[in-house]
């Protein structure tokens, strides 16, 4: 039976190219969950590959046909945003392990929908203060910088990812990010023993 290993961590903790680099490595045949999200698009992210795109009429349309998985919302400078997991066909167990980048709160729900063997947790750390250099580096790179919403991502993930939180969903192992090469090679061990 193959299993979905669910990329947590707090923001710029080098979520997306961790992701990147395991997807990329063919020796562990892993299949990619692309969420989906109301936000808008980054000009470093292509549709369909860090996230799928959706406005919220498309969302309703997904939570009427019973297809959300779990669902968060949050409050931006912007106004509210959704992030979701969706049935949308391409998950089988039975055929392929998968890959995806998740919260505490999408952790639980995907446990409860695929039960607690079929997820497995793969926490990323880093100093927040390298944390918070790389979001304000990520936030200068956008067309209207927001340093609000990095402000506030900063500080919501604190919470979000407490200790308390990792205890209760039974995260022990962190792999921390300060030297990526270490910390790449740390996840594709225990990936590779876990085959």
């Amino acid at each position: 039976m193959g299993k979905i290993y669910a990329l947590m961590g707090k923001s710029s903790c080098g979520k997306d190219t961790i992701f990147k680099e395991l997807m990329n490595d063919k020796a562990l045949s892993l299949q990619p969950i692309i969420t989906y999200t109301t936000r808008p698009r980054r000009v470093t992210e292509t549709q369909g590959v860090e996230y799928n795109f959706i406005g919220e009429d498309i969302l309703k349309e997904y939570i009427m046909q019973g297809k959300v998985i779990e669902k968060r919302e949050y409050d931006t400078v912007y106004g509210k945003w959704y992030y979701c997991t969706i049935d949308d066909g391409k998950v089988d167990l039975s055929q392929n392990n998968y890959l995806l980048i998740a919260t505490l709160e999408a952790y639980r729900d995907l446990r409860k929908y695929y039960g607690e063997s079929s997820i497995i947790p793969i926490y990323i750390s880093v100093d927040d203060g390298v944390r918070l250099e790389r979001a304000i580096k990520r936030e200068r790179e956008q067309v209207n910088p927001n340093f609000d919403e990095v402000c506030r991502r900063f500080l919501a993930d604190n919470v979000d990812f407490s200790k308390q939180n990792l205890d209760l969903c039974g995260i022990e192992k962190h792999y921390i990010n300060n030297n990526f090469n270490e910390c790449i090679n740390n996840i594709k061990i225990d990936l590779f023993r876990k085959k």
